[in-house]
């Protein structure tokens, strides 16, 4: 069975037994809290949490998943990968222990063709939680499975919690017996290689109290309303439906293995080494495939670093099997037709995505150049120090910076005949990712600083936003937080975060700024409000200060919000939709949006394309925007289902969370975009739009920022002013400028030669008279001197070797000049042959001579130079110098 098929039979199992279909959310994560989508119960979190009322009472999906903690273990072995799919079924109250089990066995055992995975209910082994007596007495008793197939493990294997205050609660698993072959019996508490876990359900009863790790916590008492929360691995499920040994033989991964092969012309199977390598491109380049189909870009940091660290694997693995040109491209194709099956948006966004990986292979061959370079230099400097293991440290670089992994700096040292410090590279890797964890730690428990939150939730409800057609209203303060904590008022002078029943205010999100304004209360209290955020789903807090009285909850308020800031920012962000199209008609479906910030009066776009944009396009881009202004068109938006939005074309951002019904905002018959931000009625409120023009933000992402409307006429009327000074300067019309100023420039650079031409000249004609005052020391012509002021290093350096030229080759000579350019005095030393067959070095010279002037320097021995920071010490330094050929004479 296919894994499309699979995914198919899932949904529509639970579909048909009432639960909505929710469709797999983006793998980037809408959770401060991670940077990717690690398992399939996060889009579902706000509702197991209390943040948000479920808007159903059950639900299925099969959710896209990405885990990263052992990168450099995929491939080694057949049971780690980064991407895989997690089949989903979630009960809000509606079912608990006995249903989640019935549906389980039912689907898993019931024949292929009633719709079922058709599984031998002889081979299926269960575990449960050592104290859940319930879970145990449904498998046996109500489903049949038999008590010495029913394990009980502890805490560690069969309790789940999120690691953090919160719901929690025991687990049991099912786990298939895939025979003799893959080990001994016993059941899973003895081989889970033998006995591998397909399905695990979660039944959220408790609530537990703070804690560390799986087992360190108190159990706080019982939930409310208990919850279902289970996960079934899809790739499991194929590698038992398709008997194969392992995901990497399943269709969705072996098809990709294969073309690396066909790439390389190394088969599967033949080696271990090249196993690993193949199973390395296979996980990495589907990976790759869909994290960039769900809008992340290669980076530096963040998601964007976790995809390009993974590109780049693959690609150095490719090479290692022997690709010696790009192969990108090749295997994100076999990717995205197979996986297209599942997820129909890879087909239709497959140029873009092509575009974003072949850009960042592209750039990695590049920098495996550089970091090869780098690592010859390393190797280099530990071997001119007698040295024969390349420090960790220096491995560590290769790995942070350069994304070369250790294997490959391992392998590259020991073609050089070097080992590598791993202790000492392990350590700090593991430094790293303690402190990377200890991040993800604290982050984790930013949970905290929720409830003030959504405890005004839970008493008040949803804020309404009444922004749309009202920047200005009635409403009631129904919460305050005052350093983080709920209080029920808060005073003059005090910082305040102001919850509304209603509010026209604005919150930060899309890509738009937050309003500002005031709250101005009955009892005479105003709140001077600087930001505006949304952190839990449905609560708007108006962050600002108490200027004058007391806020109390409960009161009356008036909220008005800065109008003439928001119709700033209304107008920026109708020109950022506008910038989208015409981006995307000029570029094609590549120019994707990537983010966006919506100001007063300018905003700021970025989008995807592999090179920079031509001047001329963005010239024909900004014609075209201020065309569409000039139609007068019409904005307008309407709330539809998400379905109903696709079908009508509308744009959608990637990255961002949708519910199941959508704000799409239309311009005209020119733009439609799927938008919660404000706009205005018509494009001829926008004025005028200016794009100052584009530039790199990173891999594959370019950067258009642009003003609007009075910011964008009052640029153009500097910009009417310079060029009206340029055309008086040069006394001709604007259309002439670029052709006189060019002429200009032409003439200076001619004269600028022309003067160094005759500055060399004149440094040069002192050489005759330099090489006649050669004094004689022990034997050697020696020329040491300060000339003027101001001569260039590079004329100096002529200067020394065209008097060192003019002292016949038979006598031992040294010449020193000295100068002093920009306020530092500057030296270069020459000797000829005969003056180092008696030990005079030109490098041992300048030393001596930097020394003195107080600086450094350094060179080969017929020719060296050097500087410092002491001008007036350069007749010392003519005497030092001096003294050491007399010496050496």
């Amino acid at each position: 069975m296919e894994s499309a098929e699979i995914r198919r039979r899932w949904l529509r199992f639970f579909e048909e037994r009432g639960h909505t279909v929710v469709p797999s959310a983006s793998l980037i994560a809408d959770d401060p809290t991670l940077l990717l989508v690690p398992a399939g119960m996060v889009p579902f979190k706000p509702y197991f949490l209390g943040e948000v009322k479920p808007p159903h009472a059950t639900a299925t999906s099969v959710q896209k998943c990405v885990r990263t903690p052992d990168i450099e273990e995929v491939g080694k072995t057949t049971r780690h990968g980064t991407f895989f799919q997690m089949c989903g079924n979630f009960s809000f109250g509606a079912y608990f222990k006995e249903g989640a089990i019935k549906y389980a066995w039912e689907l898993l055992t019931s024949p292929v063709d009633q719709g079922g995975y058709g599984l031998d209910p002889e081979r299926l082994w269960i575990t449960v939680y050592l104290e859940d007596d319930e879970a145990e007495r449904i498998w046996r008793d109500v489903v049949g499975v038999p008590a010495e197939r029913i394990q009980r493990l502890g805490k560690k294997d069969n309790y789940w919690s999120m690691g953090v205050p919160g719901p929690c609660g025991p687990c049991s698993e099912i786990n298939y017996d895939r025979g003799p072959e893959f080990g001994v019996e016993g059941g899973p508490a003895v081989n889970d290689e033998r006995y591998v876990e397909i399905w695990n359900l979660v039944f959220m009863q408790y609530e537990r109290g703070a804690g560390i790790g799986k087992e360190d916590f108190e159990i706080l008492g019982e939930l409310p309303s208990k919850n279902i929360d289970t996960g079934l691995g899809l790739e499991r499920l194929a590698m038992i439906l398709q008997g194969v040994r392992n995901m990497y033989e399943t269709d969705t991964l072996r098809v990709v293995i294969d073309k690396a092969g066909d790439l390389t012309g190394v088969r599967y199977g033949a080696a271990e080494d090249s196993d690993v390598s193949l199973r390395v491109v296979a996980d990495h380049m589907r990976t790759s495939t869909m994290l960039i189909g769900d809008g992340v870009t290669p980076g530096n940091e963040g998601r964007g670093y976790v995809l390009r660290r993974i590109m780049r694997r693959a690609i150095r693995n490719m090479r290692l099997l022997g690709a010696t040109g790009p192969v990108v491209g090749d295997l994100i194709d076999v990717v995205i037709k197979t996986m297209g099956q599942q997820y129909p948006e890879l087909l239709e966004d497959r140029k873009r995505i092509e575009t974003v990986a072949l850009a960042e292979e592209a750039a990695f061959l590049k920098t495996l150049k550089a970091g090869t370079n780098i690592l010859d230099t390393a190797v280099s400097e530990t071997k001119s120090a007698g040295g024969t293991v390349l420090p960790g440290d220096k491995a560590f670089l290769l790995h942070d910076t350069w994304g070369f992994p250790i294997d490959l700096t391992l392998e590259m040292a020991a073609e050089q005949g070097l080992s590598v410090d791993e202790d000492g590279f392990r350590r700090l890797m593991k430094e790293q990712r303690e402190r990377a964890k200890a991040d993800a730690q604290a982050k984790k428990h930013g949970h905290a600083d929720m409830s003030a939150y959504r405890e005004v939730a839970d008493q008040a409800g949803a804020s309404v936003f009444t922004g749309y057609t009202d920047t200005e209203g009635e409403s009631t303060v129904v919460g305050l937080v005052v350093n983080g904590a709920s209080a029920p008022a808060a005073h003059e002078g005090d910082d305040v975060e102001v919850v509304l029943d209603r509010t026209p205010f604005y919150a930060e999100g899309g890509g738009q700024l937050a309003d500002t304004g005031r709250i101005k209360l009955d009892n005479g209290a105003i709140v001077e409000i600087r930001d505006v955020q949304q952190p839990v789903p449905g609560v708007i807090v108006h962050k600002g200060a108490v200027q004058v009285g007391e806020v109390v909850v409960g009161s009356s308020a008036y909220a008005a919000i800065d109008v003439k800031r928001r119709r700033a920012i209304a107008r920026a962000h109708s020109a950022t939709h506008l910038t989208h199209q015409a981006l995307r008609d000029a570029l094609g479906p590549t120019a994707a949006q990537a983010g966006s910030e919506n100001s007063p009066g300018r905003f700021r776009f970025d989008f995807g394309s592999p090179t920079a944009v031509p001047g001329s396009v963005l010239t024909d881009v900004e014609q075209r925007i201020n065309e569409v202004l000039s139609r007068d068109l019409d904005v307008h938006a309407e709330v539809m289902s998400m379905d109903e939005a696709k079908r009508q074309g509308a744009i959608a951002e990637f990255g961002e969370k949708y519910g199941e019904r959508v704000r799409v905002v239309t311009i005209g018959d020119f733009s439609k975009e799927l938008c919660g931000g404000t706009h205005v009625h018509n494009t001829s409120q926008l004025g005028l739009v200016k794009l100052l023009g584009e530039s790199s933000i990173g891999s594959g992402v370019r950067r258009v920022e642009a003003l609007v409307g009075v910011d964008a006429y009052k640029f153009l009327a500097r910009e009417h002013t310079v060029v009206s000074q340029l055309t008086e300067l040069v006394k001709g019309r604007p259309e002439e400028l670029p052709e006189k100023i060019s002429g200009v420039l032409a003439k200076l650079k001619e004269a600028e030669k022309e003067i160094e031409r005759f500055r060399a000249e004149k440094v040069l004609q002192a050489a005759a008279g330099l090489a006649a005052g050669a004094k004689d020391v022990r034997g050697i012509a020696l020329v040491a001197a300060q000339v003027p002021d101001g001569t260039s290093a590079d004329d100096l350096r002529k200067l020394v070797l065209d008097v060192r030229g003019r002292i016949p080759g038979d006598r031992a000579a040294v010449v020193a000049l000295f100068t002093v350019a920009n306020g530092r005095p500057v030296t270069v030393i020459a000797t000829n042959e005969a003056a180092r067959e008696r030990g005079v070095k030109a490098g041992d010279l300048v030393r001596a001579a930097a020394k003195t002037l107080g600086g450094g320097g350094g060179g080969k021995p017929d020719v060296a130079q050097g500087g410092g920071q002491n001008a007036a010490a350069v007749p010392e330094a003519v005497e030092a110098v001096e003294r050491l050929v007399g010496e050496a004479g």
